[in-house]
């Protein structure tokens, strides 16, 4: 933009009349029409009457002066010549660059025919590998292996993809399969015959080993690659991207057409190969979920409590200890930041009722924590404001108690009610709210603002004025009843 915005001034410099053009007391001495003529645009015959406005131009640098040192800027100046004066300094074009020819980058893939590379001599091809395993020690080649540009290696073979050549059943048939003799060179130098099977047999022989690794499971992720030199894997699946090849079975169905596709898919489903992720993904919740609710209920076995709400900590995430009873496949797994995704943004139940009606049956509650938590505030702060006369002064140790005890013939709560409650002939607080800290909790309204953010503060606060609640209370101790 500057050198555009240079060229311009020169040209403007060289103008005739650049005088009027570039200083503004030289303009309003010198009318439109006294300049000279070939400044003129050729439509422009008489001076406008209503306003006096400068017509737009058209004029440009004449090209037949050449040799006019008016019109020179430097030694390449003669591609001003013919140029607009009118067009804007962004749409002049700057003198053409010298570009000089892109160097290969060292290790690049030359544009070579891969049936031309195959057809290359055994004994060009025997010289490449023999430089691999002089410089690694085997030939378990790495996929897409490009042999870099240095001297360890014949110059024929520089850029070209090895291991796609040589682990190929063509390349076997044109060179190997009739001589036995190198058959014994290439297995002294630890060619991997294994790479020349289908491509589909690696895959499966890698899911195997996969699955043996990880408790059965073959989850794989869609960046897992088999790890290079791991002898656990075995040496024709080593840098294989199985969790590619696994996201493409899965999506494109690659591996599974022809007469060996459902062959196939009986062998995948027989490795526990998962066919849709997002169902895996949620099946994997509802059993953390379902396992949650068992561990519930059984803390409250002997309570005489119920089990209603399923309702999981946001921060819970699932054990990974043998002790906690957690199946080892759910180790690790977030499940209150799942619930959370799944109460605010739908996560694995958008558009199928069928996996919300499941959730539902196990407890799981749409509303969140902590609109639950709120819920119980209130309705354990209203009982408390009914039995004290619409005040609602609770202790901050106040715990909502459970009945004294419970008679067994099964006739309900027994006279003691009376004796702690008088007036009430039921126990007065219901079972899902027995242990609840409602001291606590309203001292957290007071002190912290607990439940009174966003837009429901302002109906909540009146639902705690209208039971009476004292939100500035006596400080010191409370006299005994």
């Amino acid at each position: 933009m500057r050198q555009s915005g240079a060229l311009l001034l020169h040209a403007l410099c060289a103008c005739p009349g650049a005088d009027s053009l570039l200083r503004p007391e030289a303009a309003t001495a010198t009318r439109y029409d006294e300049r000279p003529a070939f400044a003129l645009p050729m439509h422009a015959a008489a001076a406008p009457t209503r306003r006096r406005k400068r017509p737009r131009a058209s004029w440009s640098v004449p090209s037949l002066v050449r040799g006019d040192g008016a019109w020179s800027y430097g030694a390449s100046s003669e591609f001003l010549w013919g140029g607009s004066l009118t067009q804007t300094p962004s749409r002049i074009k700057a003198p053409p660059k010298a570009t000089k020819k892109r160097r290969r980058p060292r290790g690049q893939k030359k544009d070579i025919d891969s049936a031309t590379v195959r057809a290359r001599p055994y004994s060009s091809v025997i010289e490449a590998l023999r430089a691999y395993h002089a410089i690694h020690g085997d030939l378990v080649i790495p996929r897409r292996f490009v042999v870099p540009m240095t001297d360890e290696y014949p110059k024929e073979w520089h850029g070209v993809d090895l291991a796609s050549t040589v682990y190929d059943m063509r390349w076997w048939q044109r060179h190997i399969k009739n001589n036995s003799d190198r058959v014994q060179e290439l297995n002294s130098l630890g060619f991997v015959w294994e790479r020349l099977q289908l491509e589909y047999n690696l895959v499966l022989s890698a899911l195997m080993t996969y699955s043996s690794l990880n408790n059965g499971s073959a989850k794989v992720h869609s960046t897992f690659v088999v790890p290079f030199g791991d002898d656990v894997w075995p040496k024709a699946t080593w840098g294989l991207p199985l969790g590619r090849c696994v996201h493409r079975i899965r999506v494109r169905g690659d591996y599974l057409n022809g007469q060996n596709g459902m062959a196939r898919r009986r062998q995948l489903d027989g490795l526990g190969f998962v066919w849709d992720a997002h169902e895996q993904a949620f099946l994997n919740v509802y059993r953390a979920l379902k396992h949650f609710r068992k561990l519930e209920r059984a803390k409250l076995m002997g309570t005489g409590r119920e089990f209603r709400i399923l309702r999981v900590p946001q921060k819970f995430v699932v054990p990974s200890e043998v002790e906690s009873g957690w199946p080892e496949d759910l180790w690790g797994l977030q499940l209150g930041a799942k619930c959370a995704a799944i109460r605010q943004k739908e996560l694995y139940v958008k558009a199928n009722p069928e996996r919300r009606r499941a959730l539902e049956e196990l407890g799981f509650q749409w509303s969140g924590n902590a609109t639950l938590g709120w819920l119980e505030v209130i309705h354990a702060a209203a009982i408390y404001s009914r039995l004290h006369g619409r005040n609602l002064d609770v202790p901050a140790k106040f715990v909502v108690p459970a009945p004294p005890h419970v008679d067994l013939s099964g006739n309900g709560i027994n006279n003691d009610v009376a004796s702690i409650y008088p007036g009430e002939t039921e126990w007065p607080w219901p079972e899902h709210l027995w242990g609840l800290t409602l001291g606590q909790r309203l001292k957290d309204i007071r002190l912290r603002g607990a439940y009174l953010k966003g837009d429901s503060a302002d109906s909540r606060r009146a639902q705690l004025d209208a039971l009476g609640f004292n939100w500035t209370p006596k400080r010191g101790r409370r006299k005994k009843a």
